[in-house]
């Protein structure tokens, strides 16, 4: 019988590859309700923390977003193509650059509104289920980076 039949995938009991496909069919929607802002999901993240913290230096934002320099380097600079930041040595300290939205980077917040709404209705779980997963995640996350730095690789 076809409904109690078990999968003999040697993916289906591996939860790394449950959180591969979610990440992915997550950022596949993210991406269709980015595009037309010429956004992609990384840069939309920097964008987010700077629409909330408002200007923040490359270091925070490196903390922030949990990337690395080399990483986030190439976001900022087609961000700043765009008109969207602009990025300067900060006065007070020459070693940090400081990281600032513009005019149009700031305006494009409205027109970014509708997208947290719709990917939690994209999700289909409610608040108390995203609030569940969102600490199981975080501990999954802070683990598993301890344990890459202890095995010698970078850690979150």
């Amino acid at each position: 019988m076809e409904g109690t039949r078990k999968d003999t995938s040697p993916l289906a009991e591996l939860l790394c590859f449950d959180l591969y496909a979610a990440s992915r069919s997550v950022t596949s929607v993210y991406r269709v309700l980015l595009d037309p802002l010429g956004l992609t999901y990384p840069q939309y993240l920097v964008m987010l923390v700077l629409w909330r913290r408002g200007d923040s230096t490359v270091r925070e934002l490196v903390e922030e977003l949990q990337l690395d320099y080399n990483t986030l380097s190439p976001l900022l600079k087609r961000l700043e193509a765009r008109g969207l930041v602009q990025r300067h040595r900060r006065p007070d300290d020459e070693r940090s650059v400081a990281v600032v939205l513009t005019a149009d980077g700031r305006a494009m917040r409205d027109q970014a509104a509708h997208v947290p709404a719709a990917i939690g209705d994209a999700m289909g779980v409610d608040e108390a289920e995203i609030a569940a997963l969102q600490g199981v995640l975080r501990r999954i996350t802070a683990h598993a980076g301890a344990r890459a730095a202890a095995l010698g690789g970078r850690g979150a």
